[in-house]
């Protein structure tokens, strides 16, 4: 995880930076003793988590809290603060945590560990596969740079998280082309704007890649495609990826199960 602590008091900002830095999950963080540089950088820079103090000259930590996660909306939020006050006021912001003061390295990893359970299950994506296949982030349609990309994702979701080769998945996506270098060479394309496109919007744990295997990872998905699957839920109609020739074999099955 990238994470960034931010407190005016320098002494304090110290100490909660060491704090941070103790937990072997951290893998970066950079501190700021002002809520415009911590914005500055949160603006052209990653970030999973942000250890915040709330009683901070300037917008203040509940004011940056809103921008942060305005920037980063998956940002996990964890308030460090002397003050118990704060409390409600940080919670209806939907916080992942409250500190106490002074701040230790084991009730940071506490909070870490909080976050890490939270990860396990929350869902990046909801993607339709019944009629058009769709992929929607916080209610609107994800925009991918080819076609393809969407195609290799709607394949990898078809597959329901079995692992695939390249060779597979170039059978698929390229039925009429025999040329086996040209089509990985494109794969690996499709795949760096699938990776690329999913980092936008920070759910780059959707797509795994292990040599020589590609996947998705279907924790992360909400998909009626899956849910019917497992518990019949939501109907369906019979339509499925309709777009996609390759498709009809699933579709076929779906009416099956009906």
């Amino acid at each position: 995880m990238k994470a960034i602590a931010v407190d005016d008091e320098i002494y304090m900002l110290e100490n909660l930076e060491e704090a941070i830095n103790a937990s072997s999950d951290i893998e970066e963080v950079k501190s700021f003793s002002t809520c415009s540089a911590a914005l500055e950088y949160a603006a052209e820079n990653q970030i999973d988590v942000a250890f915040l103090d709330i009683n901070m000259r300037g917008i203040g930590g509940l004011g940056l809290a809103e921008k942060l996660m305005e920037l980063h909306p998956r940002c996990k939020i964890i308030f460090c603060t002397g003050y118990e006050e704060y409390a409600v006021s940080a919670f209806q912001l939907h916080v992942s945590g409250y500190l106490m003061k002074p701040i230790t390295a084991e009730a940071v990893q506490k909070e870490i560990d909080h976050i890490k359970k939270i990860k396990t299950t929350e869902k990046l994506l909801k993607i339709k596969c019944f009629g058009n296949f769709e992929v929607l982030y916080n209610g609107e349609n994800l925009t991918f740079k080819r076609k393809k990309a969407k195609e290799l994702l709607a394949v990898l979701i078809d597959r329901k998280g079995a692992e695939m080769t390249a060779k597979q998945i170039c059978a698929i996506l390229f039925p009429d082309d025999t040329d086996d270098i040209k089509n990985a060479a494109y794969l690996r394309q499709l795949v760096l704007d699938l990776k690329n496109t999913l980092k936008t919007i920070h759910a780059e744990d959707v797509l795994h890649h292990d040599t020589p295997y590609y996947r998705i990872d279907t924790n992360f998905v909400d998909c009626d495609y899956l849910s019917f699957l497992e518990s019949g839920k939501p109907q369906f109609h019979g339509e499925y990826m309709t777009q996609y020739s390759w498709a009809e074999e699933t579709c076929a099955m779906l009416q099956f199960e009906k």
